[in-house]
């Protein structure tokens, strides 16, 4: 499991490969503050190669949001499979994030 960090125009790109689980989340949320405080404001989390997600890894979407939000900035998801979307949609999560079916999508969605 890692967490590929990357600028595409002003968007910060954010692979996350494996699992999002309580193991790492906190690798995540660090990885995205450090970015938005240095000034990104734009936020796209790709989960293409990503399996499964646990409560905390998605409580830490939550709460990247929010703080996102709160600096004026948007975030993004992209590429959630099957299961991943359908727990996103279980828990009315997908209310809450704007869900892309592609990196380009999401990326055209700015």
């Amino acid at each position: 499991m890692s967490f590929d960090v990357r600028k595409q125009g002003d968007v910060t790109v954010i692979d996350v490969e494996g699992q999002l689980i309580v193991g790492n989340r906190q690798e995540l949320k660090q990885k995205v503050l450090e970015e938005l405080e240095g000034g990104a404001r734009k936020f796209l989390i790709d989960f293409s190669s990503t399996g499964y997600i646990d409560s905390s890894g998605l409580g830490v979407l939550v709460s990247l949001s929010k703080k996102i939000r709160e600096q004026g900035g948007e975030l993004r998801l992209a590429n959630l499979n099957e299961d991943l979307r359908t727990l996103f949609e279980l828990t009315k999560l997908d209310t809450l994030f704007h869900i892309a079916s592609s990196r380009d999508e999401a990326l055209s969605s700015f």
